[in-house]
């Protein structure tokens, strides 16, 4: 069995789907590992350290995707990309396939069998698999870093001679992974932390971590995570009611860090530009919903806007850039995942097609796209 790392296309993603210490556990699993020179670099991985762990390093993606049964990269490549790959090689990386039905068609027409690591189900099985709770809970710990950076004031109250520092006000729209992790980092940093969800079951958590939680507590409200324990899209009217009851709250606040996302749906919009300008002058707005369109009015991808003194940061990839520590727990996360995939006795790729995990990821098989969600598309 040969597994391929392959480097990423996207200059500005700087993780790399393996570590040294996954590919000699790769190895271990009885695997020839083929990583592309520089794969890892971005994220402080050389050529070197991959070949001292027993890895053959390939000048470029062809050379390292011959013969290959498995290819792991972190975002999705382009078919093109694939030229030459055996039949049937098992893919596995971040798809983003929802809007990018195209792309997945064309990795099916190439004879690609396709996973997508973010759809990994939230059991306790695949705990050690989940790639969006391992790089979301990193990304909200960035976010406050972030923040704090570009927050002219301190954090924390200081008392001092000269006066009483008060603490910072931040206010986290969004409680899954990474809004706790922001939570977290914040109380650290000193600040007073409110935070809102649509979850009911995220009250208890936020107020365990010292936070203060804020939402209107209706019926609906108390119906609005799904059996997988995302939320689900609110109706108008409680979006109304919510926005009417974070309105004044987002005028006191310092620094506001958003993460709400919908699966296979734009962001839903949290922040109005007249919430922005309600803010005082030198406030800061984080938007972790970027890619996705942003949970604010005035975000725009990649670029801070200055909002009558407000800043909004559009920042993309927060995870990248923490791209050492990122790439580790993302390449475990790959190798647990691959593991199921191996016959122990064999050796081989022993695909189970029956099993849960590959159920719920796999999108394309035999080429053609196997996910109903895709199919009609």
């Amino acid at each position: 069995m040969r597994i391929a790392v392959l480097a990423e296309s996207d200059k500005a993603e700087s993780r790399v789907a393996a570590t040294p210490e996954t590919v000699k556990k790769f190895t271990g699993l009885g695997a020839e590992v083929a990583v592309q020179s520089g794969a890892g670099a971005g994220a402080g991985f050389i050529d070197p350290d991959y070949a001292a762990a027993g890895a053959k390093i390939g000048p470029d993606a062809a050379t390292t995707l011959a013969g290959a049964d498995i290819a792991l990269r972190v975002r999705r490549p382009a078919a093109r990309e694939l030229a030459g790959a055996k039949p049937g090689l098992a893919l596995i990386c971040i798809m983003d396939p929802f809007g990018n039905e195209a792309a997945l068609a064309n990795l099916a027409r190439v004879g690609v069998t396709a996973f997508a690591m973010e759809f990994m189900p939230r059991i306790t099985r695949a705990q050690s698999m989940d790639v969006l709770s391992s790089q979301a809970n990193l990304a909200g710990y960035r976010a406050v870093i972030e923040a704090a950076a570009e927050y002219s004031r301190s954090f924390p109250m200081m008392m001092t001679a000269a006066g009483t520092v008060p603490a910072a006000k931040v206010f986290i729209m969004g409680v899954g992974v990474a809004g706790l992790q922001a939570i977290a980092t914040a109380r650290r940093l000193g600040a007073i932390v409110t935070a809102t969800d649509v979850r009911p079951a995220t009250k208890e958590q936020v107020e365990s971590l010292g936070a203060k939680f804020l939402a209107v507590e209706n019926e609906e409200f108390q119906q609005a995570q799904t059996a997988g324990g995302y939320a689900k899209e609110m109706s108008k009217e409680y979006q109304a009611a919510q926005a009417e009851l974070t309105a004044s709250h987002i005028a006191k606040q310092d620094i506001i860090i958003t993460t709400a996302l919908i699966p296979g749906r734009p962001a839903p919009r949290l922040i109005s530009t007249d919430m922005v300008r309600s803010m005082r002058h030198g406030s800061v707005i984080v938007d972790l919903a970027t890619e996705r369109g942003g949970n604010c009015e005035l975000t725009k991808p990649g670029e801070t806007v200055v909002e009558k003194g407000v800043k909004i940061v559009g920042v993309l990839n927060l995870a990248g850039r923490m791209a050492p520590t990122a790439s580790s727990l993302y390449a475990k996360n790959l190798l647990a995942f691959v593991e199921t995939l191996v016959s122990k006795e064999t050796k081989q790729l022993a695909i189970d097609w029956d099993d849960e995990l590959v159920k719920a990821t796999a999108l394309t098989r035999d080429g053609v796209v196997v996910d109903e969600r895709f199919k009609q598309a």
